[in-house]
Protein backbone atom coordinates (compact mmCIF):
# COMPACT_ATOMS: atom_id res chain seq x y z
CA UNK A 1 0.00 0.00 0.00
CA UNK A 2 1.44 3.59 -0.81
CA UNK A 3 1.66 5.97 1.64
CA UNK A 4 -0.69 8.98 1.49
CA UNK A 5 1.98 11.66 1.86
CA UNK A 6 -1.08 13.77 2.80
CA UNK A 7 -0.69 12.52 6.57
CA UNK A 8 1.20 13.49 9.17
CA UNK A 9 3.76 11.14 9.91
CA UNK A 10 4.70 10.90 6.77
CA UNK A 11 4.73 14.42 5.81
CA UNK A 12 7.47 14.23 8.95
CA UNK A 13 9.38 12.33 6.85
CA UNK A 14 8.63 13.67 3.95
CA UNK A 15 10.16 16.90 5.11
CA UNK A 16 13.15 15.70 6.72
CA UNK A 17 13.89 13.72 3.38
CA UNK A 18 14.08 16.98 1.73
CA UNK A 19 15.86 18.57 4.85
CA UNK A 20 18.76 16.28 4.42
CA UNK A 21 18.64 16.40 0.37
CA UNK A 22 19.05 20.02 0.74
CA UNK A 23 22.13 19.57 3.47
CA UNK A 24 23.74 17.36 0.55
CA UNK A 25 22.93 19.68 -1.80
CA UNK A 26 24.32 22.89 -0.06
CA UNK A 27 27.87 20.78 0.79
CA UNK A 28 28.15 20.11 -2.61
CA UNK A 29 28.05 23.79 -3.33
CA UNK A 30 30.34 24.57 -1.10
CA UNK A 31 32.78 22.10 -1.49
CA UNK A 32 34.35 24.12 -3.44
CA UNK A 33 35.37 26.91 -1.26
CA UNK A 34 39.18 27.30 -0.25
CA UNK A 35 40.57 26.67 3.06
CA UNK A 36 41.27 29.74 5.62
CA UNK A 37 43.82 31.54 4.52
CA UNK A 38 44.54 30.94 1.29
CA UNK A 39 43.69 33.39 -1.38
CA UNK A 40 42.93 32.37 -5.28
CA UNK A 41 46.39 33.49 -6.06
CA UNK A 42 47.71 30.70 -3.52
CA UNK A 43 45.70 28.01 -4.51
CA UNK A 44 46.50 28.12 -8.08
CA UNK A 45 50.31 28.04 -6.83
CA UNK A 46 49.53 25.35 -4.83
CA UNK A 47 48.34 23.26 -7.56
CA UNK A 48 50.68 23.86 -10.41
CA UNK A 49 53.07 21.28 -11.26
CA UNK A 50 55.42 23.30 -13.24
CA UNK A 51 55.90 25.96 -10.12
CA UNK A 52 57.10 22.68 -8.28
CA UNK A 53 58.91 21.39 -10.64
CA UNK A 54 61.30 24.57 -11.62
CA UNK A 55 61.66 25.62 -7.77
CA UNK A 56 64.89 24.25 -6.78
CA UNK A 57 66.24 25.93 -10.23
CA UNK A 58 64.12 29.27 -8.84
CA UNK A 59 65.43 29.38 -5.05
CA UNK A 60 69.15 28.42 -6.61
CA UNK A 61 68.91 31.75 -7.98
CA UNK A 62 67.83 33.47 -4.92
CA UNK A 63 70.17 34.86 -2.65
CA UNK A 64 68.26 35.01 0.32
CA UNK A 65 67.34 31.24 -0.02
CA UNK A 66 71.11 30.81 0.73
CA UNK A 67 71.29 33.00 3.53
CA UNK A 68 68.21 31.86 5.25
CA UNK A 69 70.02 27.77 5.42
CA UNK A 70 72.94 29.54 7.04
CA UNK A 71 70.74 30.43 10.36
CA UNK A 72 68.66 27.14 10.16
CA UNK A 73 72.31 25.54 10.35
CA UNK A 74 72.66 28.11 13.17
CA UNK A 75 69.86 27.68 15.30
CA UNK A 76 69.21 23.98 14.80
CA UNK A 77 72.65 21.98 15.60
CA UNK A 78 72.33 18.45 15.93
CA UNK A 79 69.75 16.82 18.62
CA UNK A 80 73.36 15.99 20.30
CA UNK A 81 74.34 19.78 20.51
CA UNK A 82 76.79 18.77 17.57
CA UNK A 83 77.25 20.50 14.43
CA UNK A 84 75.86 18.41 11.55
CA UNK A 85 78.19 16.66 9.59
CA UNK A 86 77.19 16.85 5.96
CA UNK A 87 76.14 12.79 4.38
CA UNK A 88 75.83 11.95 7.63
CA UNK A 89 71.94 9.84 6.99
CA UNK A 90 71.69 7.05 4.83
CA UNK A 91 69.50 7.77 2.03
CA UNK A 92 66.09 6.18 1.04
CA UNK A 93 62.81 6.43 -0.10
CA UNK A 94 60.73 9.13 1.81
CA UNK A 95 57.11 7.98 2.94
CA UNK A 96 54.09 9.26 0.58
CA UNK A 97 52.66 12.84 1.75
CA UNK A 98 50.13 11.77 4.14
CA UNK A 99 47.06 14.30 4.41
CA UNK A 100 45.90 16.13 7.16
CA UNK A 101 42.40 14.56 7.33
CA UNK A 102 44.53 11.33 7.91
CA UNK A 103 46.77 12.57 10.38
CA UNK A 104 45.08 13.24 14.02
CA UNK A 105 46.30 14.41 17.33
CA UNK A 106 46.10 10.75 18.84
CA UNK A 107 47.91 9.14 16.28
CA UNK A 108 50.96 11.75 16.54
CA UNK A 109 51.37 11.63 20.32
CA UNK A 110 54.69 9.32 19.46
CA UNK A 111 56.35 12.52 18.37
CA UNK A 112 57.83 13.56 21.67
CA UNK A 113 59.98 10.12 21.25
CA UNK A 114 62.04 11.82 19.00
CA UNK A 115 63.71 15.38 18.01
CA UNK A 116 61.01 16.54 15.40
CA UNK A 117 61.11 19.90 13.81
CA UNK A 118 58.12 21.38 11.40
CA UNK A 119 59.41 22.59 8.51
CA UNK A 120 56.57 24.76 7.49
CA UNK A 121 55.32 25.87 3.94
CA UNK A 122 58.53 23.00 2.68
CA UNK A 123 58.37 24.05 -0.47
CA UNK A 124 60.51 21.19 -2.05
CA UNK A 125 62.17 20.63 1.49
CA UNK A 126 65.30 22.61 0.86
CA UNK A 127 65.14 23.66 4.98
CA UNK A 128 63.96 19.94 5.77
CA UNK A 129 67.36 18.41 3.88
CA UNK A 130 69.23 20.35 6.14
CA UNK A 131 67.76 19.20 8.77
CA UNK A 132 67.37 15.82 8.41
CA UNK A 133 71.08 15.33 7.98
CA UNK A 134 71.47 17.45 11.20
CA UNK A 135 69.94 14.22 12.88
CA UNK A 136 65.85 15.50 13.01
CA UNK A 137 62.66 13.60 12.50
CA UNK A 138 61.26 16.80 9.90
CA UNK A 139 57.29 16.80 9.31
CA UNK A 140 57.46 18.47 5.77
CA UNK A 141 54.38 20.33 5.78
CA UNK A 142 52.91 21.88 3.26
CA UNK A 143 49.15 22.80 1.25
CA UNK A 144 50.66 22.09 -2.57
CA UNK A 145 50.77 18.33 -3.01
CA UNK A 146 53.26 18.85 -6.38
CA UNK A 147 55.42 20.41 -4.15
CA UNK A 148 55.29 17.64 -1.52
CA UNK A 149 56.00 14.79 -4.64
CA UNK A 150 59.29 16.95 -4.98
CA UNK A 151 60.39 16.20 -0.91
CA UNK A 152 59.77 12.32 -1.54
CA UNK A 153 61.75 12.67 -4.87
CA UNK A 154 64.85 14.10 -2.32
CA UNK A 155 64.74 10.33 -1.35
CA UNK A 156 66.58 12.11 2.58
CA UNK A 157 65.55 9.66 5.36
CA UNK A 158 63.65 10.89 7.90
CA UNK A 159 61.40 13.19 6.13
CA UNK A 160 57.63 12.53 6.26
CA UNK A 161 56.43 14.72 4.44
CA UNK A 162 52.09 15.80 5.33
CA UNK A 163 50.00 17.83 3.56
CA UNK A 164 47.82 20.55 5.17
CA UNK A 165 47.01 23.93 5.60
CA UNK A 166 48.99 25.99 7.80
CA UNK A 167 45.85 27.65 9.21
CA UNK A 168 44.55 24.39 10.17
CA UNK A 169 47.07 22.07 12.06
CA UNK A 170 44.86 20.87 14.90
CA UNK A 171 45.72 17.01 13.34
CA UNK A 172 49.21 17.86 15.48
CA UNK A 173 48.97 16.78 19.50
CA UNK A 174 50.40 20.09 21.65
CA UNK A 175 54.17 19.99 22.82
CA UNK A 176 55.39 17.35 20.38
CA UNK A 177 58.21 18.93 18.37
CA UNK A 178 61.55 20.24 19.11
CA UNK A 179 61.14 23.07 16.95
CA UNK A 180 59.44 24.68 13.32
CA UNK A 181 61.01 26.69 10.56
CA UNK A 182 58.88 29.18 8.12
CA UNK A 183 60.50 30.45 5.52
CA UNK A 184 60.49 32.15 2.32
CA UNK A 185 57.76 34.49 3.59
CA UNK A 186 55.66 31.47 3.58
CA UNK A 187 54.07 33.25 6.92
CA UNK A 188 53.20 36.57 4.43
CA UNK A 189 51.34 33.97 2.00
CA UNK A 190 48.44 33.04 4.49
CA UNK A 191 45.60 35.72 3.92
CA UNK A 192 44.04 37.63 6.87
CA UNK A 193 45.69 38.89 10.02
CA UNK A 194 43.86 36.59 12.73
CA UNK A 195 44.55 33.21 10.17
CA UNK A 196 47.90 34.21 10.62
CA UNK A 197 48.25 34.86 14.17
CA UNK A 198 45.55 31.40 14.13
CA UNK A 199 48.97 29.82 12.72
CA UNK A 200 51.28 31.37 15.07
CA UNK A 201 49.31 29.62 18.01
CA UNK A 202 49.20 26.27 16.44
CA UNK A 203 53.07 26.48 16.03
CA UNK A 204 53.14 27.14 20.17
CA UNK A 205 51.35 25.20 20.79
CA UNK A 206 53.12 22.21 18.62
CA UNK A 207 56.58 23.31 19.90
CA UNK A 208 57.54 21.85 23.47
CA UNK A 209 58.72 24.64 26.17
CA UNK A 210 62.45 25.89 24.75
CA UNK A 211 61.70 24.81 21.32
CA UNK A 212 63.03 27.88 19.00
CA UNK A 213 60.95 28.90 16.28
CA UNK A 214 62.43 30.90 12.78
CA UNK A 215 60.78 32.48 10.37
CA UNK A 216 61.26 34.88 7.62
CA UNK A 217 58.73 37.43 6.37
CA UNK A 218 59.13 40.48 3.79
CA UNK A 219 59.54 44.23 4.91
CA UNK A 220 56.39 46.22 4.03
CA UNK A 221 58.50 49.42 4.02
CA UNK A 222 61.21 48.06 1.49
CA UNK A 223 58.95 49.25 -1.20
CA UNK A 224 59.48 52.73 -0.51
CA UNK A 225 62.73 51.62 -2.43
CA UNK A 226 61.22 52.21 -5.90
CA UNK A 227 58.25 53.92 -7.72
CA UNK A 228 56.02 51.04 -8.46
CA UNK A 229 56.34 49.57 -4.80
CA UNK A 230 55.59 52.87 -3.00
CA UNK A 231 52.17 52.79 -5.47
CA UNK A 232 51.67 49.65 -4.28
CA UNK A 233 52.05 50.94 -0.69
CA UNK A 234 50.00 53.95 -1.23
CA UNK A 235 47.10 51.22 -2.83
CA UNK A 236 47.32 48.95 0.15
CA UNK A 237 46.50 51.86 2.43
CA UNK A 238 43.54 52.86 1.21
CA UNK A 239 42.18 50.07 0.19
CA UNK A 240 42.39 48.72 3.81
CA UNK A 241 40.50 51.45 5.26
CA UNK A 242 37.16 50.80 2.94
CA UNK A 243 37.50 47.16 2.58
CA UNK A 244 37.87 44.85 5.64
CA UNK A 245 39.36 41.49 3.72
CA UNK A 246 42.07 43.83 2.96
CA UNK A 247 45.40 44.44 5.38
CA UNK A 248 47.81 47.01 5.15
CA UNK A 249 50.53 45.49 3.79
CA UNK A 250 48.58 42.91 1.27
CA UNK A 251 49.74 42.72 -2.31
CA UNK A 252 48.44 40.96 -5.39
CA UNK A 253 50.82 40.91 -8.19
CA UNK A 254 51.71 38.66 -11.16
CA UNK A 255 54.71 35.94 -10.28
CA UNK A 256 55.98 32.90 -11.98
CA UNK A 257 53.34 32.76 -14.38
CA UNK A 258 50.52 33.33 -12.21
CA UNK A 259 47.86 36.58 -12.47
CA UNK A 260 47.39 36.90 -8.50
CA UNK A 261 49.91 35.94 -6.52
CA UNK A 262 49.38 37.04 -2.90
CA UNK A 263 51.55 38.42 -0.37
CA UNK A 264 51.23 40.18 3.06
CA UNK A 265 54.12 42.41 3.94
CA UNK A 266 54.90 43.20 7.46
CA UNK A 267 55.92 45.99 9.25
CA UNK A 268 58.51 45.02 12.76
CA UNK A 269 56.16 46.60 14.78
CA UNK A 270 53.15 44.51 13.35
CA UNK A 271 54.87 41.16 13.64
CA UNK A 272 56.45 41.69 16.80
CA UNK A 273 52.93 42.22 18.03
CA UNK A 274 51.21 38.97 16.21
CA UNK A 275 54.68 37.62 17.96
CA UNK A 276 53.81 38.43 21.26
CA UNK A 277 49.99 37.85 21.06
CA UNK A 278 50.42 34.08 19.85
CA UNK A 279 53.23 33.86 23.11
CA UNK A 280 56.57 33.76 21.29
CA UNK A 281 58.97 35.42 22.92
CA UNK A 282 61.82 37.31 20.30
CA UNK A 283 65.58 35.28 20.76
CA UNK A 284 67.16 37.32 17.88
CA UNK A 285 65.61 39.55 15.19
CA UNK A 286 67.77 39.43 11.69
CA UNK A 287 67.36 42.58 8.90
CA UNK A 288 68.59 41.65 5.92
CA UNK A 289 69.65 43.74 2.78
CA UNK A 290 67.26 45.01 0.36
CA UNK A 291 67.98 42.28 -1.89
CA UNK A 292 67.82 39.42 0.96
CA UNK A 293 71.89 38.96 -0.10
CA UNK A 294 73.63 39.65 3.07
CA UNK A 295 72.75 41.06 6.87
CA UNK A 296 71.10 44.16 6.84
CA UNK A 297 72.07 47.01 8.92
CA UNK A 298 70.02 50.04 10.39
CA UNK A 299 71.26 52.19 7.99
CA UNK A 300 69.29 51.16 5.41
CA UNK A 301 65.46 50.20 4.94
CA UNK A 302 65.68 46.21 5.92
CA UNK A 303 64.27 43.93 2.91
CA UNK A 304 63.11 41.94 5.11
CA UNK A 305 63.42 39.63 9.02
CA UNK A 306 64.77 36.35 9.71
CA UNK A 307 63.57 35.59 13.79
CA UNK A 308 63.91 33.20 15.91
CA UNK A 309 61.65 33.16 18.88
CA UNK A 310 60.96 30.19 21.16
Amino acid sequence: MTPDPSSEPDRRVADKAVSRTRAVGEADRTAWRRPPGVSAGTWRYAHEGTIASRYDDFVATTPLCRLDLELVSQTFAGPSGEPNEPGGQENTVSDPPINADDATAENTREMPEKNWILDLGCGTGRASQILAEAGYGVLAIDLSLPMLREVTRRNVRGIVPLQANLVQLGCLADQTAAGAVCLFSTLGMIQGRSNRREFLRHVRRIVRPGGSFLLHVHHRYAALTHSAGRRQLIRSRLQSWWRPDVDFGDSVYPYRGLPDMFLHQFSKRELAADLSESGWVVRRWERLSIDGSKWGSGREIAGGFLVVVS
